[in-house]
């Protein structure tokens, strides 16, 4: 078998394509969340909480040297990408509960009793006869 060949057979698999999809649709989701939580959620909080802006909370440790840039640690920044992490973290648990709950709805859907076999079916109509 050829490396194109072999290349073909594994970018044809069901598996791959899903995976390349989902992380597309990840990406651009993460989009949407960084704008609902950068946009949206903290500016409020931060106007509720003094007028602050969560991007602009941090903590200076101090100059180092008289040219060299400020060192700081960005709280504020942290505290954002953990709520971001909280609603992509729901998001992700809401949809997986949805998928759970469609597979066991598919689960719970009662199977067809199986057919009778031979011996069953010459059994009753012994016992049909018999009744006769």
């Amino acid at each position: 078998m050829s490396l194109i060949q072999e290349f073909k057979n594994f970018i044809n698999r069901g598996n791959v394509v899903d995976l390349a999809v989902g992380i597309v649709i990840g990406s651009a989701f993460t989009k949407i969340v960084n704008s609902l939580v950068n946009d949206m959620l903290m500016p409020p909080i931060g106007y509720l909480i003094g007028g602050v802006s969560f991007a602009d909370l941090k903590f200076n440790l101090g100059d180092l040297h008289a040219n060299s840039p400020q060192v700081t640690i960005n709280y504020g920044m942290f505290i954002e990408t953990c709520v971001q992490f909280v609603i992509v973290a729901f998001a992700v648990f809401m949809v997986v509960k949805g998928f759970n709950r469609m597979r066991t709805k598919e689960e719970a859907a009662p199977a067809a009793p199986p057919a009778p076999s031979n011996e069953e079916k010459l059994l009753t109509e012994i016992r049909d006869l018999l009744k006769k």
